[in-house]
């Protein structure tokens, strides 16, 4: 029944990033890069935590599902992008764009939650190095991350009955490169002020339950750093902070913009949706890996045994 609402449309059309195609090829040659440096650094990101066990702690578990989450967020977009970029007609079906929607909600979703867990997780280590070990145990870990994959679930699953009771009439071009719910609601010709009065109910308790915690956690933390006595244990304990702060503005800055800004089809849409879904993903694993010295040496004593193998 809930398919019946798309009967008289089938696909949509998507006007991309470009109409121009030397533009399209350039653009098809920078997110490619894009993408296989993403892939890559996730990749290996994901290799060194699993392969070296001095980072078998419940920071770099964390991190780790980070990589996992940006390999998957990347590629429920950017292939079809690529596709696109090379293609003169851009269509995606109707249950193709609910599916993405779908995985796009569920993605970045647990990527706000885990992001918000990492901040305890700093939290419990500037705050509390002595109980760390305590208030960190492997199973509170498991549980964090398997209840940020559930709420996030719950949330996709409310958002896509949203796109699911749209009724689609004449108008079936999207304009942007991908399906995000807030460019669907224009072509809808049912009332959607329900809708996007659920939509921005949603990512608000989202967005606050995410952030709020982050907020609180540094909060904390800014006032265990400034009361310290020791300059060196002040740059520690900012340098464990730091790549997870820069994350999060990337990542919640292009998100709210997004999901919050009313829907005009301009560059600034196109550019937030890039910023989270494209941008974010590749820079992660080289915002935690360039500024930590952990990961570097054991990134060399992976490298190292891998050669030694080799050899």
């Amino acid at each position: 029944m809930a398919w019946r609402n798309h009967s008289a449309i089938t696909e949509f059309m998507l006007t991309g990033l470009s109409d121009d195609p030397q533009t399209e090829a350039l653009l098809f040659v920078l997110f490619l890069g894009i993408y296989l440096l993403t892939m890559t650094e996730n990749l290996m990101m994901l290799l060194v935590i699993r392969a070296d066990c001095h980072l078998h702690t419940p920071m770099y578990f964390f991190l780790s599902n980070l990589s996992f989450l940006d390999l998957c967020f990347s590629s429920v977009t950017v292939p079809k992008l690529l596709k696109d970029l090379l293609s003169e007609k851009k269509t995606i079906s109707v249950q193709g764009c609910l599916t993405q929607v779908f995985f796009v909600f569920i993605t970045a979703g647990t990527e706000a939650f885990l992001l918000s867990m990492m901040a305890y997780d700093r939290y419990a280590a500037v705050c509390h190095p002595l109980l760390y070990g305590q208030i960190m145990s492997n199973e509170l870990c498991l549980k964090l991350v398997l209840l940020s994959w559930g709420l996030a679930s719950l949330s996709s699953v409310v958002i896509v009955l949203l796109a699911i009771n749209l009724d689609f009439c004449e108008t079936q071009t999207i304009h942007h490169y991908t399906c995000e719910l807030p460019s669907l609601f224009p072509l809808s010709c049912s009332d959607i002020a329900i809708s996007v009065d659920i939509l921005i109910c949603s990512i608000l308790l989202h967005g606050l339950g995410t952030f709020l915690p982050i907020f609180f956690s540094y909060a904390r933390i800014v006032s265990t750093i400034l009361s310290m006595s020791s300059t060196t244990g002040r740059s520690k304990a900012f340098n464990t902070c730091s790549s997870h702060l820069i994350a999060v503005v990337l990542f919640f800055g292009s998100g709210l913009v997004r999901y919050l800004m009313p829907t005009s089809g301009s560059s600034l849409d196109l550019l937030s949706s890039l910023q989270y879904s494209a941008v974010t993903p590749m820079l992660n694993p080289l915002i935690y890996s360039l500024k930590n010295q952990e990961v570097k040496a054991a990134a060399k004593r992976t490298l190292g045994r891998y050669l030694h193998y080799l050899g």
